[in-house]
């Protein structure tokens, strides 16, 4: 009787074993990369080197706007040689930091890809055009670090997603007052892609603040 009762118990206790669904509890911080989409990924990347190593690492290397425009006047290559990043591919474009103060002579913050120009050379003409985003146009805040390297990543597609993130960081970190900006003095850090001498020189900026 008791060894019934017993394989009865046994019996009960495992169909109530099988009726339960055993989900493990993960620990934190355990979620694999594999789970996550480039983009999610690209966007944590960005998020850790953005703040910590781009900013301060443009605010080091950037170079005065007048210095690389009077480098171009000695030549594409030359100055680019002098105070610029190439990725290794033949015929890529120099990617520059770059640093400056000037007034705002036009600003467009209607459009998604808004900008705006600043004379610095007191003469009433834009000698370089601000990206404000949301929409912002290249890859130079990727380009311009020498710290990141297209073969730290898995492929084209990644790295470039990894250069709309920072992009994204950049824009983002832009404060600006409302209103209208004509006339207000700004000081910019940044980055810019060349690929004549000619080239509109624009500016994706991690500093963009007002004057004193």
């Amino acid at each position: 009787m008791r060894a019934m009762t017993a394989i009865l118990g046994l019996s009960l206790g495992l169909m109530e074993l099988g009726a339960c669904k055993i989900v493990p509890n993960p620990e934190p911080g355990s979620e694999s990369a594999a789970s996550q989409t480039d983009d999610d990924r690209m966007a944590a990347k960005a998020g850790e080197i953005y703040a910590a190593q781009l900013v301060p690492y443009v605010a080091q290397k950037a170079i005065e706007l007048p210095t690389l425009t009077g480098a171009l006047q000695g030549g594409f290559d030359a100055a680019g040689q002098a105070h610029g990043v190439r990725p290794q591919a033949e015929g890529s474009p120099w990617n520059f930091l770059l640093k400056g103060q000037g007034t705002v002579i036009e600003a467009n913050r209607e459009s998604r890809a808004a900008t705006m120009a600043l004379d610095t050379t007191g003469d009433n003409q834009a000698d370089v055009t601000i990206q404000l985003g949301p929409v912002i146009k290249g890859t130079a805040l990727r380009d311009a670090a020498d710290f990141i390297v297209f073969t730290d990543y898995r492929d084209q597609i990644e790295f470039a997603k990894l250069a709309r993130a920072l992009n994204d960081r950049a824009h983002g970190a832009v404060k600006l007052p409302e209103g209208d900006l004509t006339g207000k003095t700004f000081r910019f850090e940044g980055a810019a892609t060349l690929r004549t001498a000619t080239d509109p020189i624009l500016v994706v900026p991690t500093l963009l603040e007002a004057a004193p």
